[in-house]
Order: C-alpha cells, then sequence, then structure tokens
C-alpha cells in the first residue's frame, strides 16, 4: 500500500513523543501545515494513536443520490471503507470540515475496532460520540453530530488524497494524535522524525527537571550554553 512501510521501532518511538513536538520537526523541515485543525479525541488514552492512513473522501450530497436506501448497497463508500480499512491502519475521514452531519457512529467505529484498525479520525462529527468515547479505539473528531451524513454528505472516493482539517492526508501517511490534537507525517519522513523527537523529548524531560528545581530558562531552552548540553548528557547517561 506504501513505498515507505512504518517499522515497528518508528511506531513504537512515536507512541511516546508528543504532536507538539513532532510539530516543531517537520516545521524544521519546511512543513507548516501538518496538524488537523479543529479536531480532538473523544477521550484520552495514555497512549498515542499511529498508523497509516486509509482515507475516505466525502462531498457536498446531491439529494436525488442520497436516501436511506443508500446504506443498502454494500459497495456503499462509507461502509466499504469500514471494511476495507487494514489492520493497523487509521481511517481519515474528510468531512468537509462540517459537524451538522455525522461521519459515523458507534456501529461502524465498533466495526473498524474489531477489525484491528489503529484508530479513525474526522474533521466533522460522530453519533453516538459518548458511546465511541467508552471503546478502546481512538477515535478523533471536531464535536458531537446526529444527523445521519447522508443529510449534506455523499461518500465518494476511498483511500485517496484528501484534505482533513485543513490539513494534506496522502493514502500511507502516518498519522500520530496524541490527548490533544493530530499530526500527519509524510511516509517517508516518519523514521527521522521519530528520531528526532525522541531525542527532542528526551532534552524537554531534562530541562523540565531543570526548572522544576528553580533554573532559568536562558542559556538552558534552547541549549544555548554548552554546560547545558554536557549536563544533559550525563543526565542520559544516569537514566539508561
Amino acid at each position: 500500500m506504501t513505498e515507505h512501510p512504518l517499522k515497528p521501532e518508528t511506531k513504537a518511538m512515536l507512541e511516546k513523543v508528543s504532536v507538539a513536538t513532532l510539530c516543531t520537526v517537520m516545521y524544521k523541515r519546511g512543513l507548516r501545515n501538518q496538524v488537523i485543525q479543529d479536531v480532538h479525541p473523544l477521550s484520552q488514552k495514555g497512549k498515542n494513536m499511529v498508523g497509516p492512513a486509509f482515507t475516505l473522501r466525502y462531498m457536498p450530497a446531491r439529494e436525488d443520490r442520497n436516501q436511506l436506501i443508500e446504506f443498502r448497497n454494500p459497495k456503499h463508500p462509507q461502509r466499504h471503507a469500514v471494511e476495507m480499512c487494514p489492520e493497523g491502519h487509521v481511517l481519515v475521514m474528510d468531512s468537509r470540515k462540517s459537524a451538522y452531519a455525522a461521519s459515523a457512529g458507534d456501529i461502524l467505529v465498533t466495526r473498524l475496532m474489531a477489525r484491528g484498525v489503529a484508530g479513525v479520525v474526522t474533521d466533522g462529527g460522530f453519533r453516538d460520540a459518548m458511546s465511541i468515547a467508552q471503546l478502546e479505539m481512538p477515535a478523533y473528531h471536531h464535536r458531537p453530530a446526529s444527523l445521519t451524513n447522508l443529510t449534506i454528505n455523499e461518500a465518494i472516493d476511498i483511500n485517496v488524497p484528501i484534505g482533513c482539517g485543513d490539513a494534506p492526508v496522502f493514502p500511507g501517511d502516518i498519522l500520530v494524535g496524541d490527548d490533544d490534537s493530530i499530526i500527519v507525517l509524510p511516509a517517508h519522513l516518519a523514521e527521522e522524525a521519530a528520531i528526532e523527537a525522541t531525542e527532542m523529548t528526551a532534552y524537554e524531560d531534562f530541562v523540565l527537571s531543570k526548572v522544576k528545581a528553580g533554573a532559568s530558562i536562558i542559556g538552558l531552552y534552547p541549549a544555548t550554553d554548552e554546560k547545558n548540553l554536557a549536563e544533559f548528557e550525563e543526565w542520559k547517561a544516569n537514566r539508561s
């Protein structure tokens, strides 16, 4: 599905770093719009959601094409995407940034979880949001929605490039979601981003310990004083 499959060791690193840190890593590479905007976790899971993107795109509905009978079609793109999304991937939906109508409900999201999907994301909303929040699988949306998606949206394309919350998402890109937000990592940058973010996280942990002990941030954050870098290396060695 992708030329840059997600390595287990890369996934393990991405599970332990923040979206904010990864955002800085991407910014240093000139990528400024990789965070999915106005999309939040339904509940905190204590560990990052990480997985390659499998996408579903909605377009504005035309009434004669979007009656309830459409759901009887076994190839209906929304239902089909739920059954096609590979294990370990994240289903990402371009819902036109509208939570007026739901992108999915608890039955479809539960089916994704049962199939081993790593998470589900929409820049719209979910029905049954309170039930979805209680599931083990991470889920992210803008806000709860009750109307069926047929009201204003038509599911039209599966696994194509989309925009989700103003972020570009290509099939196979790596989604990382923490308890705050979600970032989209181009697949070819995921490994180096994970390594750099892991090192940055270690330094920030060191900085936080120093600040809690009363240290000034000048020369410490950012590390413009070489003495702090030497102390950081000693701190890391003592933790290993």
